[in-house]
């Protein structure tokens, strides 16, 4: 079995308390945007999907609204309201329209995410 992995790279985004509890914040990461979202609650923590919206052809998901539907935690977009998974990136009501997801994580009160 081979161990090797492919070394992860985490950039800084900003301090935690930068981002209003249960929004979103739009941040370049690796050339790319990058939607990262701090979410309050049972099922808090810091997630990051792509910025852009596949049916709407715009960079806006950062500016969406975050809700649950079911046990998912989602941002829905601004536009079409298709809500997207925070976990994995996929869209709901339309799975061929689903984004990427990033590992993000807060260290010493910063939002880091790997990409």
């Amino acid at each position: 079995m081979n161990n090797d992995r492919l070394p992860t790279t985490w950039t800084s985004i900003c301090a935690l308390d930068d981002i209003v509890p249960n929004t979103g914040v739009c941040a370049l990461v690796n050339g790319e945007q990058v939607a990262v979202f701090r979410v309050e609650g049972e099922r808090g923590g810091v997630y990051a999907i792509d910025n852009f919206d596949p049916a709407s052809q715009a960079a806006v998901l950062s500016r969406g609204l975050i809700g649950s539907v079911g046990e998912r935690i989602v941002v829905a977009s601004p536009i079409y309201k298709h809500h997207f998974d925070l976990r994995t990136g996929e869209c709901l009501e339309a799975p061929d329209k689903s984004v990427s997801a990033f590992a993000a994580r807060v260290e010493d009160g910063h939002v880091w995410v790997s990409a």
